[in-house]
């Protein structure tokens, strides 16, 4: 029998800004050892006056902003597709990107201490890393997207192993993209193509998956439609960005369905400030309709959660910090929604 669990929106911090308070398009965030979120902004397209929005954005959840970091390039310390952070047990953070195939390493306050990483598909090389997470050795596992495989290094990048190949049978992979690690060390892999978790032993061994059923891709209760970003709690309750769904699963241990978050937004601190120092916008705000009637072509048509403000709209990460605080990267919103467990 399934147990509900309740989980509540807390509320939101973020709004769009090209720099300083706000994010644009964030993709993941982030938690060092005293709980600060440190927020990836991708700000695509790669032209010139874009650059300078790549950047790492450093917040805590009351929505206080400390400050920032990054720009966009190729030379050492910048970004051209970032996609995941991580922390190791020095507060040291960890930059993937996509485009230029490297992990970049930066001290919390932003300074730059080096990089690894190659293109390529033979051990240790990269082709598209989408994700990243640390186990308690300060081993470092990442999904080599395009390579259709898992990776694990030192965090000094050395090669340690490695596990997976394209298809879609036990232990193989289409585009993997999330990973998080549960408290024996066990990791979990967002399988984006072929719309299922895959749980693996740390050596790589296949342990089971989610959905069990061959019609795994869909919308219904427990199924995935792009699975991304993924996090694990210490209950082994498994949180999942149920990306083309536009929500976000929380599964337990055997895969029951135990809740889905669609978003519940209201306008942040950061946005409701900037609204009253420019007045006219603010009164476009309020004549707008956010959240206008619109008949679906299902329950998860992507049209509902592209006009009605207060939904998920291409949430890409989803993060926990030990205090029941649940953080979705609501990419196309340009915000953090942030949920609480309880009850």
């Amino acid at each position: 029998m399934t147990t509900k669990v309740l989980f509540r929106y807390s509320h939101t911090v973020g709004f769009l800004a090209n720099q300083g308070r706000g994010f644009n398009n964030p993709v993941d965030v982030a938690l060092d050892s005293q709980g600060v979120l440190y927020v990836l902004n991708r700000a695509g397209p790669e032209i010139g006056i874009r650059l300078a929005y790549k950047r790492v954005t450093i917040c805590t959840a009351d929505e206080e902003y400390l400050g920032e970091f990054g720009t966009g390039g190729t030379g050492e310390g910048q970004f051209w597709w970032p996609s995941a952070l991580a922390f190791d047990s020095d507060d040291r953070l960890y930059v993937a990107d996509e485009a230029l195939q490297r992990v970049s390493v930066f001290t919390k306050n932003g300074d730059y201490l080096g990089q690894w990483g190659a293109a390529g598909s033979g051990d240790g090389q990269l082709d598209r890393p989408s994700a990243m997470a640390f186990d308690r050795e300060d081993n470092l596992y990442i999904t080599d997207s395009l390579n259709h495989r898992v990776q694990k290094f030192t965090k000094d990048g050395k090669f340690l192993g490695k596990w997976g190949e394209l298809g879609d049978g036990p232990g193989q992979f289409n585009m993997p993209w999330g990973i998080a690690l549960d408290g024996q060390g066990d990791v979990f892999v967002a399988d984006w193509r072929n719309d299922r978790i895959q749980k693996f032993d740390p050596e790589g061994r296949f342990l089971q998956q989610w959905p069990r059923s061959e019609s795994a891709s869909g919308n219904g209760a427990g199924q995935l439609n792009r699975p991304s970003g993924l996090a694990v709690d210490s209950e082994g309750l498994i949180y999942v960005c149920d990306w083309a769904n536009e929500r976000v699963q929380v599964l337990s241990p055997s895969g029951e369905t135990l809740a889905s978050m669609r978003g519940d937004s209201v306008t942040s601190t950061w946005a409701t400030d900037y609204f009253q120092a420019n007045p006219d916008e603010g009164a476009a705000r309020l004549q707008a309709n956010l959240d206008p009637e619109i008949n679906p072509r299902g329950e998860y048509d992507r049209e509902v959660s592209a006009n009605i403000e207060k939904l998920l709209w291409g949430p890409t990460a989803v993060k926990l910090d030990g205090q029941g605080r649940i953080y979705i990267v609501d990419s196309m919103r340009h915000r953090l929604q942030i949920y609480r467990k309880g009850g």
